[in-house]
């Protein structure tokens, strides 16, 4: 089985070459500022026009993962208008004021829809990561962590990514990496048992979000996740 490659689209042609490219899906943001924030609906119905990969859609307004409860209504909103445009789910992460994840503003914002979802990076900027991951298995519907092990990125993060993925099954499973990955961390990722990849900048020709994804360097990211996760597994 092979792994699972997640792009970053800003745009509608990001979406159509990572697709041609091999991906299996897209996060769609509005900008990369702050980490990321939300687009608009428009933008996800003009990305789901483009593309038939799996759309998630990061739903963040400010910079942090803190929230108070007027924005957590127009949250629940702009989530009600995604999967209206044609997203099929969604990438949430908050923690509250003691730098845990907050548990009880995510399941509000989850309810009873039954959309899959990622948990954002907010998890490496927790205080306590073990409590933090145990937290993350409690809640419904969630499959995928994106996570590079540190706020620092990936090659911060490796070390921990990789003692967490060997010493905990359902961590292996869920752990998507990304923040800075570079391909030599994949082999290091997929020996370890880790599955599921997303890519930023790396996809774009000169490494920054100005350029749109060249196809072309997704499907070097596909063959790349394809070889070790299969070697891996045989």
């Amino acid at each position: 089985m092979s792994g699972l490659l997640e792009v970053i689209a800003l745009h509608p042609a990001d979406a159509e070459r990572a697709e041609a490219g091999g991906a299996d899906r897209v996060q769609v943001c509005g900008t990369m500022e702050s980490g990321g924030l939300s687009p608009t609906p428009m933008m996800v119905s003009d990305v789901r026009r483009v593309t038939s990969l799996e759309i998630r859609v990061l739903v963040r307004l400010r910079d942090g993962f803190t929230t108070d409860g007027g924005e957590a209504v127009r949250l629940r909103g702009l989530m009600a208008s995604y999967l209206e445009a044609g997203a099929d789910g969604m990438v949430l992460g908050f923690l509250n004021a003691l730098g845990e994840v907050d548990v009880s503003l995510l399941t509000e914002l989850l309810g009873e829809e039954q959309w899959p979802w990622t948990f954002h990076r907010a998890v490496d900027s927790c205080l306590e990561t073990d409590r933090a991951w145990s937290a993350l298995q409690r809640l419904p519907r969630l499959d995928q962590v994106l996570t590079a092990g540190s706020a620092r990125g990936v090659e911060y993060g490796l070390g921990d990514l990789i003692a967490r993925a060997k010493t905990d099954p359902w961590a292996a499973a869920t752990i998507m990496a990304g923040g800075g990955l570079k391909p030599e961390h994949v082999p290091w990722l997929a020996r370890a048992g880790v599955r599921s990849f997303q890519i930023g900048t790396a996809a774009r020709p000169d490494g920054t979000f100005k350029a749109y994804v060249d196809s072309g360097l997704v499907r070097s990211w596909r063959n790349l996740i394809d070889e070790e996760t299969r070697h891996r597994a045989s």
